[in-house]
């Protein structure tokens, strides 16, 4: 017994192993979640932080510095604004009044427009009756220098409803567009059909055409002589009321018309009436003259 050896007394002096003594990769980690690279750059930062102001007191002084600025700038807009705006005000009312005094001097110059053209077609007509002869009335009915009463038709035209002046329709042409919108060379089909049917006179809207009229478009609108009409059309002829109506709808412009009714949309209603009234032109233009030859034995 003597001889088997003890076990040695310096394990009770070491300390105990640790469970995980195993997994000293994963226990490194936990122990250091900090990289050793993030912990220096922050040693960095907060030595060079400690020579000079704190980096939130930094950023609030910058960002008062800039509040600053900026409220300076607002403040001198506001300012300038404030004192250049009784100068806009009264540049624009001066553009105003100008304006205001231009359209009312185009309406006395057109006001005295229409005046002297009613006096020089009175004059005309007048020279007419006096120089006429047996046939002075005739050629006055024929020349549009006199008004006309008697019994005819009535042609009431109008666009398409919700028409609109943008282009893009089947009917697009150079120069036009169709949206339903009744053209210039439409009515001027309309109003040759009614006196290829028998027509005496007609007007439109209460312009009166003659031999010299003239029915053109300016953008969307119809011009007679002119002057610009507004829809709906209002088309007066003169003639055999029975007739003159059925031979209009029969005629190659009639059934014209009534295309643009069926694939356009065009809207136009004709009645016959018993007695229509057509003004005299607004002004006859003479551009040729002739002398009359003193009869024999006149002195």
């Amino acid at each position: 017994m003597c001889g088997m050896s003890q076990p040695s007394q310096n394990r009770s002096s070491q300390p105990p192993a640790r469970p995980d003594a195993s997994m000293s990769l994963l226990t490194h980690v936990m122990d250091n979640s900090l990289d050793e690279g993030y912990a220096e750059a922050a040693a960095r930062r907060e030595a060079a932080g400690a020579a000079g102001l704190p980096r939130t007191l930094k950023a609030k002084l910058g960002l008062a510095a800039g509040l600053v600025v900026a409220a300076a700038i607002v403040t001198l807009g506001a300012a300038e604004t404030r004192l250049s705006a009784p100068v806009l005000a009264k540049e624009r009312q001066e553009l105003i009044n100008r304006v205001e005094r231009a359209d009312r001097r185009a309406d006395v110059l057109e006001k005295d427009v229409d005046t002297l053209r009613e006096d020089v077609a009175a004059r005309q007509r007048a020279a007419l009756k006096q120089h006429g002869g047996d046939q002075a009335q005739l050629v006055a009915l024929l020349s549009g220098a006199t008004e006309v009463r008697g019994p005819g038709i009535k042609l009431v035209v109008d666009d398409a409803k919700g028409s609109a002046a943008e282009g893009g329709g089947p009917r697009e042409n150079t120069g036009f567009s169709d949206t339903g919108r009744l053209r210039d060379r439409d009515m001027q089909r309309i109003v040759n059909g009614l006196w290829q049917s028998g027509a005496e006179a007609v007007s439109i809207n209460g312009q009166r055409l003659t031999s010299l009229s003239a029915i053109r478009a300016a953008g969307d609108a119809i011009l007679v002589d002119n002057r610009p009409l507004v829809p709906p059309y209002e088309v007066l002829a003169v003639g055999d009321k029975g007739r003159l109506g059925t031979a209009f709808q029969d005629s190659a412009d009639g059934q014209y018309l009534h295309v643009l009714q069926e694939n356009y949309g065009i809207r136009y209603s004709l009645s016959a009436e018993n007695e229509v009234r057509l003004p005299a032109a607004s002004s006859l233009t003479v551009r040729t003259a002739t002398a009359a030859e003193p009869k024999k034995g006149a002195s």
